[in-house]
């Protein structure tokens, strides 16, 4: 078992385990510092660092992918990327491809880092919850204080660094009152990736938290950001939910692994060596093992593992099993599906309502654009055609089973 190699494996290390140098009210993360063997979380140690690269080069069939994450992994220093670029240098074969992407909150990111980030190919995404009002409401420095300016500054920074970040933005019961808004503050950073992720907090009695986005409402905020980008910024601009559905529609699988059949293959390393099955659980029952005594293949591969990723499929409601709309979602996240089928069935994605709007709306319009763009119509064009016609209503939208769509 040891000795295979993983198809697709990607480790999200975690250099600082979940310290972080802001304290955003919705944030997921911060208590899981309680399941380290640390008393007090550092810093990934050196030796450490070099078996993580190792056994990710070992385990791997493909690229060697990391996402550095955390907390706020910039905490670590740049000098502990230098040395993650110097290990990956002289323990990964010439030739390989290596992809390194760093998840931080940008507050860190001087001049010296934003060189250092752009020479060495790192890939980065900064969260920002789009415009100053909503990303301040609930994204504050651990004294309190606001972080819009700062994000912004940083981002304007990497892009004076040739760099394009990938910009992370939560959609939160506050985002939800803005959908353009939000949308047209972050299109006009210049940045051409944007992510949507959606807060789901369940609280002790099974509801949603008053933070989190609410299934119609997160519905509406998606459609509403769609009609504004497919109007007026094809060809200028991806949101990545977008682009999945056209990958599923042009006959491709998504590679978000909330809209895939299964999932597992994100493992997470954390600053003690600990290796869990998701980001989402991390927790005593979901540690796989130590990269200080096991090996990264192992567990991948293991029955735990596969039985944790396969689950995803298998646990679905009656309702999902019969959706037209299930092969883009995937069934939601694991970790979200709290909610309640039609038909009273437990285990229901708690966001399906939005979600079963969305593509109502935007899958019919981005086939058309598909078929347009194959004929060899432009962007500008395209949307000087969309922008003369309404949209269809979505009742009329809803196919009849899952082969019409």
């Amino acid at each position: 078992m040891t000795g295979e190699k993983s198809e697709g494996l990607v480790v999200m290390a975690k250099p600082v385990g979940s310290r972080c140098n802001m304290r955003c009210r919705y944030c997921y993360y911060l208590g899981k510092g309680r399941y380290s063997a640390h008393a007090k979380q550092t810093v990934m140690s050196a030796d450490l660092l070099e078996k993580l690269i190792r056994e990710a080069a070992a385990s791997s069939a493909g690229p060697v992918s990391f996402i550095w994450h955390g907390g706020e992994p910039t905490l670590a220093g740049i000098g502990f990327y230098k040395k993650v670029v110097e290990l990956e240098k002289r323990l990964i074969p010439k030739g390989r491809e290596v992809w390194n992407n760093l998840q931080t909150n940008g507050l860190l990111l001087n001049d010296e880092w934003c060189r250092f980030l752009k020479e060495n190919r790192f890939d980065v995404g900064i969260s920002i919850d789009g415009s100053e009002l909503i990303h301040d409401r609930n994204r504050l420095t651990i004294a309190g204080e606001p972080t819009h300016r700062r994000v912004l500054a940083a981002i304007a920074r990497l892009r004076r660094h040739g760099g394009d970040p990938d910009l992370l933005c939560t959609v939160n019961a506050s985002s939800l009152k803005d959908p353009a808004g939000v949308y047209r503050a972050l299109r006009d950073t210049g940045c051409t990736w944007i992510q949507f992720i959606p807060i789901v907090i369940r609280r002790g009695d099974g509801t949603l938290s008053p933070l989190s986005a609410d299934p119609a409402g997160y519905g509406e905020f998606l459609v509403s950001v769609f009609d504004e980008w497919v109007k007026n910024d094809l060809g200028k601009c991806d949101v990545q939910l977008f682009a999945e559905t056209a990958r599923i529609l042009a006959g491709g699988e998504a590679s978000l692994c909330t809209m895939r059949k299964t999932c597992g293959r994100v493992l997470i390393a954390e600053e003690d060596g600990a290796v869990y099955s998701c980001d989402h659980f991390v927790d005593d029952g979901h540690r796989l093992g130590n990269l200080r005594s096991g090996k990264l293949a192992g567990m991948a591969e293991s029955e735990f593992q596969k039985r944790f990723g396969e689950r995803k499929e298998s646990a679905l409601t009656s309702e999902c099993r019969a959706c037209p709309w299930l092969r883009f979602c995937g069934g939601g996240c694991p970790k979200d599906r709290f909610g309640k089928s039609a038909e009273g069935e437990a285990g229901q994605y708690i966001l399906c309502e939005g979600l079963k709007r969305f593509f109502s709306h935007a899958v019919p319009v981005l086939e058309q654009i598909m078929k347009e763009s194959a004929a060899g119509r432009s962007p500008a064009e395209i949307m000087r055609e969309i922008g003369t016609r309404p949209f269809p209503e979505p009742d009329s939208l809803l196919p009849s089973s899952p082969d019409s769509v």
